[in-house]
């Protein structure tokens, strides 16, 4: 004969029938608030189809010549950066920032971690500097090659060289994100540094509750 089948539960057992099982005050406000049910974490990195996010980004160099305490070997101080266009902050979607000068330079693989997302030389060459983006995990798994030509000496006729006129070179880009998950969607969509376009019609996302994971994610 068939065996009854043997059910596991993490349920009290039943009490007597028609008898209230007796409750102790922490039990009952248990009971009294509906249990919320846990969240799916496959939501988290659902990809979004036919979707693109974009950031605007400058980067490049602002040099100086050091004038009267300028030297042979260190005539200018400089800065190379990478930011938005509008100045705003890139950390919401930049983990750290490696900056590759002159092997001349001491230490030259820079790393910076937080914003602002530049650093400040001096010096009397000219070179190309590699700048290499990683991204949070939710952002992007490939990290972004960069590379820039330090200027420090002003075109011929932009005049002589001044303390108060500095030498600037930049390049404006922007970076394209396709598909992007849904916790990195609802995280900077209302970003001033982001564009970010309107859900074609017929897409939805799951819970606002994810944007909230996704800011945890992010500062944790």
């Amino acid at each position: 004969p068939a065996s009854a089948p043997i059910i596991l539960s993490d349920s009290p057992p039943a009490a007597a029938a028609g008898a209230e099982p007796a409750l102790t005050a922490a039990q009952k406000a248990l009971r009294s608030k509906p249990a919320r049910a846990p969240e799916d974490p496959d939501k988290k990195n659902k990809k979004l189809k036919d979707v693109e996010i974009s950031f605007p980004i400058v980067y490049g160099t602002i040099s100086f010549w050091l004038g009267k305490k300028a030297s042979e070997y260190n005539s200018h101080k400089w800065t190379v950066y990478i930011r938005s266009a509008t100045n705003e902050d890139l950390s919401v979607i930049v983990k750290r920032v490696v900056f590759q000068l002159h092997p001349s330079f001491t230490n030259p693989t820079r790393v910076v971690e937080q914003p602002p997302f530049e650093l400040s030389e001096s010096g009397w060459g000219e070179f190309e500097i590699a700048i290499t983006l990683y991204f949070h995990s939710d952002v992007c798994e490939k990290r972004l090659d960069l590379f820039h030509q330090l200027k420090l000496y002003p075109e011929e006729d932009a005049g002589p060289q001044s303390t108060k006129k500095p030498v600037v070179v930049e390049t404006y880009d922007e970076v394209v994100f396709p598909e992007p998950t849904e916790a990195f969607f609802l995280r900077v969509q209302n970003h001033p540094a982001a564009t970010v376009p309107r859900l074609p019609p017929g897409m939805t996302l799951s819970s606002p509750g994810m944007w909230l994971a996704g800011l945890y994610f992010l500062f944790s």
